[in-house]
């Protein structure tokens, strides 16, 4: 019972956020469920929630933002047969949707944590579009220090009820989770960034990437493709992502000191290298 209180409270939530957006006309809010969701996945803190934002900004979409329900449940569905995670996942969504009053209108779903579960979302949702937007994960570790999402131990937690702090998370190999705890906190952030972009790398569903530095740089130029991918507006598209900025590009050279960036490259050069972010 605790369990399915925590749901319905996280559920509930979702409600609050989304039921109250202006000019959705009824079939929007009532009608059939479209099931041609797009999932905006990647590393936190490499532009999801920008990216989620600036597509459901577009005509016939809805950002659904993160779904708590959906990001407290993931540790729980890496673990079962894919079919019986589709299904909990679809379930999920269907409530999350009802609740918050989107009917036919195209969702988009941004939880990172569904990098980890690419493969399920294509059995739950076989029209569903999967974007994957990466980036420079020196920089993400920036981002990640900034929040201190996997610092110290802390009180706080997220919307998904989740606690901040060191401890291993799911994701992190089995073998090596007490590596993982007695690491910097700067290692940990790069041991994060490469395990949420190689489960969406090592995923057998196609999915369109773009890099956040593409992004900020020629708006225009990812709106084409993307827009393309998604079968969606190109201008108003290209409109929204022009409000992404260059400025945080590349501040790990003022953010990072010698050390923290040895422990980066130690953690995550492999797939630095492999992405082009670090020269072979």
């Amino acid at each position: 019972m605790t369990g399915l209180l925590h749901s319905a409270a996280l559920q509930l939530r979702v409600a609050k956020r989304l039921a109250p957006r202006r000019g959705a006309t009824l079939p929007e809010r009532l009608g059939r469920l479209d099931d041609r969701l797009v999932f905006v996945v990647g590393s936190p803190r490499s532009g999801t929630t920008f990216l989620a934002g600036a597509i459901g900004s577009t005509p016939g979409f809805v950002d659904l933002g993160e779904v708590a329900p959906v990001k407290a449940s993931v540790p729980e569905l890496v673990t079962l047969e894919p079919e019986e995670a589709a299904r909990r996942l679809r379930r999920m969504l269907a409530i999350a949707r009802r609740v918050g009053l989107v009917g036919s209108v195209r969702a988009i779903e941004q939880t990172p944590e569904v990098a980890h579960l690419v493969d399920v979302v294509a059995l739950a949702y076989p029209q569903a579009k999967i974007v994957h937007i990466v980036r420079d994960g020196r920089d993400v570790v920036c981002s990640l220090l900034e929040k201190q999402w996997l610092g110290p131990a802390r009180t706080e937690t997220d919307d998904a009820g989740i606690p901040f702090g060191s401890y291993a998370r799911f994701w992190v190999e089995p073998e090596r989770r007490r590596e993982f705890e007695e690491a910097s906190e700067a290692r940990r952030a790069a041991w994060a960034w490469r395990r949420y972009v190689g489960a969406v790398r090592a995923a057998t569903t196609p999915v369109h990437e773009l890099r956040y530095e593409h992004l900020a740089e020629r708006p225009e130029e990812v709106a084409t493709s993307l827009a393309a991918f998604l079968d969606a507006p190109a201008e108003p598209l290209a409109t929204a992502l022009r409000g992404a900025h260059a400025s945080s590009i590349g501040r790990y050279r003022r953010d990072l000191d010698d050390r923290q960036l040895e422990d980066v490259e130690a953690e995550a050069g492999a797939l630095l290298r492999e992405l082009g972010y670090i020269a072979a």
